[in-house]
């Protein structure tokens, strides 16, 4: 994995310095002289037409987004090595769909969805480059060209390849995002084609964190040496895979008339396994069948959207609706019981088909969105969501929506099989059923946003026992109601060439029993300064960045689920992490340095990712972000 990233970075380049020889300009038509492309003509626009354009400043968001996801993870806390999960302390943050999705939500953190790409226009070939070390013997690197062949043409290649060997036993992370995309429109527009496929695989040595928490926390020699902590498993593997196919196309069905009847159609076709070995049983997960465990869980998901939309002037936009989703979840195997009777199948599969609409109005500066779905098979699920936006001036902007959903149980849910035991279930939940509130307003003063959810029949792992040394995790449905409420506020301070940037969120959860675990604070603080040196020929950035967040009975991780299970024994939080970096910004390239968690052996080792994973120690990581394009 290590030479292949090497070589990728290589090829890019290349690749890159290749094509862009001849067109790092374009032609002015008045004058036929060279001049530069305007940045605002590489633009970036998602499955959604949402438009933005690339960005090569640095700024405070640069260093929040210099991760391996590419965006900011406020409220996500990283496990001790990189790529390996994510626990999540915003449960803002948790989405559901009407349709069941595949389930192993910790292995999906670095799964790039449907709506995670993009698309691209440019004038000129573009290429970014991201580079990161990471904690021991290996490198995160994200490599990424797209170019327009034709002005109505684009194609783009990606690859995000990580390998990080980790600091504690049996917790090497492997990773591969390979991504590919082309978009096309006819001269007149009347037909748009977006289209991608992406090739995934997320490996992770899965140690089943650490056996004796004192051992961590007193830190003394030998046990300053990370590798000499006992940990829970030494030969245990997890492997998320998938490829998808998409195509997102519409037609327009009168050439000139801005009031049109426009035909769509999306097109989904995706395979994906989770799959769990360990050559060496654990009593941990209890009684077995076998003496080695391989557990494979593969998905296989066809889906066919079709549309018939009326767009109008100064009425806005109408479409309708029909689409089929097919999927197939399954094992190689039955489970029986003493009386030879099956008692767990091997698959569980189904076809949904909905029917629904879709309606946008902008007038001004306001802009509506209905969005209204049904099943109309055997299925009974539904969703509502209506968004309104109304935008005063740059300065001020405010949003609220609604979503009503009645959803289906994630697969792994209804169905799961395993060697161990007390590992194999098959379920007939009933409806997930959420109302959510959602307000938000950027103005100058402050940004502020607010979130309200309303959570019936909610499903989550829980683990039987109550004792983190035996894992006997099952899902459960929770038959009462739940209601979270989550506050968040942001603000940027600037004083000369000093600026303190802010975000903290509160949280409140109002249910009879402790199912949705969540800290009350999680705040950010980032003090930093930034100003041009030698002559101006670069931008320096830096400062130090505050995270805390209270403490909680956090979910711990359950690797060979690939979920997070509630826990109400062991709390982690109240402890500080402070981050100093130093950041720069020579022409389209922006470097990267910071010294990570520097208070982690001065405050005390009671720092947690989950229950039994402690999160990372001090270390120093670099990196870059290399844009080319003129």
């Amino acid at each position: 994995m290590q030479m292949k990233n090497l070589f990728l970075l290589f090829l890019f380049v290349t690749f890159s310095v290749v094509a862009q020889k001849n067109t790092k300009n374009v032609i002015d038509q008045d004058t036929s002289k060279v001049v530069k492309a305007p940045i605002d003509l590489y633009k970036i626009y998602t499955l959604h037409k949402d438009t933005t354009y690339v960005d090569t400043s640095l700024t405070i968001q640069s260093e929040y987004k210099y991760n391996l996801l590419r965006k900011d993870i406020f409220g996500l806390m990283p496990f001790a090595n990189e790529g390996h999960t994510y626990n999540s302390l915003d449960f803002g943050l948790y989405t559901k769909s009407a349709a069941p999705n595949f389930g192993f939500k910790a292995k999906h953190f670095n799964y790039l969805e449907v709506d995670d790409i993009n698309y691209y226009s440019v004038p000129t070939p573009l290429t970014d480059l991201y580079f990161k070390t990471v904690m021991e013997q290996g490198q995160a690197l994200d490599a990424f060209l797209t170019v327009n062949t034709k002005p109505n043409l684009n194609f783009s290649i990606a690859y995000r390849g990580l390998r990080s060997l980790g600091k504690y036993v049996n917790n090497l992370t492997s990773s591969g995002n390979f991504r590919f995309t082309t978009s096309y429109f006819t001269n007149d527009k009347r037909y748009i084609l977006n289209a991608h496929f992406t090739g995934q695989d997320i490996s992770n040595q899965e140690n089943g964190g650490i056996v004796n928490a004192e051992e961590f926390e007193t830190s003394e020699d030998p046990f300053n040496e990370r590798e000499r902590i006992e940990v829970y498993f030494t030969n245990a593997t997890s492997l998320l895979k998938g490829n998808r196919f998409f195509i997102d196309q519409s037609f327009k069905l009168n050439k000139t008339n801005p009031n049109s009847l426009v035909f769509t159609h999306q097109f989904n076709q995706e395979y994906k396994f989770f799959q769990f070995t360990q050559p060496t049983i654990s009593e941990r997960f209890g009684d077995t069948y076998t003496n080695n465990i391989s557990t494979k869980t593969r998905y296989n998901h066809l889906y066919n959207k079709f549309g018939v939309a009326y767009k109008t002037k100064s009425y806005g936009d109408l479409e309708f609706f029909i689409d089929d989703n097919n999927y197939n979840y399954y094992y190689n195997s039955v489970v029986y019981d003493a009386l030879g009777n099956i008692t767990v199948p091997n698959a569980v599969s189904d076809r949904i088909n909905m029917v629904g609409g879709n309606y946008s109005y902008l007038i001004n500066n306001v802009n509506v969105r209905l969005h209204a779905s049904q099943s109309i098979s055997d299925q009974s699920i539904s969703n509502i969501e209506a968004t309104a936006n109304y935008k005063v001036n740059e300065d001020y902007n405010f949003q609220f929506k609604y979503q009503k959903l009645n959803s289906l149980p994630n697969l792994n849910f209804t169905l799961y099989q395993s060697g161990y035991v007390d590992y194999n279930w098959f379920n007939n939940f009933k409806n997930e059923k959420l109302n959510q509130f959602e307000f938000s307003a950027q103005t100058k003063w402050l940004n502020v946003s607010a979130t309200y959810k309303v959570i019936n029949d909610h499903l989550f792992f829980d683990n039987q026992t109550n004792d983190i040394t035996e894992l006997m995790v099952k899902p459960v449905q929770y038959d009462k109601t739940i209601n979270y409420l989550s506050v968040k506020a942001n603000k940027e301070i600037k004083f000369w060439k000093l600026a303190l940037d802010n975000t903290i969120l509160y949280q409140s959860v109002d249910q009879s029993d402790n199912v949705v675990n969540v800290p009350q604070i999680v705040t950010r603080n980032t003090l930093y300064f930034t100003d041009f040196v030698f002559k101006k020929a670069m931008l320096l950035q830096t400062g130090v960045t505050f995270q805390y967040f209270s403490k909680y009975y956090a979910n711990d991780y359950n690797p060979l689920l690939g979920e997070f299970y509630v826990q109400n024994e062991t709390k982690i939080g109240g402890f500080p992490m402070f981050d100093f970096f130093v950041n720069a910004r020579v022409k389209q390239t922006r470097i990267f340095l910071k010294a990570e968690h520097f208070n982690s052996a001065w405050t005390g080792y009671d720092f947690y990712s989950a229950p039994n994973y402690p999160y990372r120690d001090f270390m120093v990581r670099f990196g870059l972000v290399w844009n080319f394009f003129k």
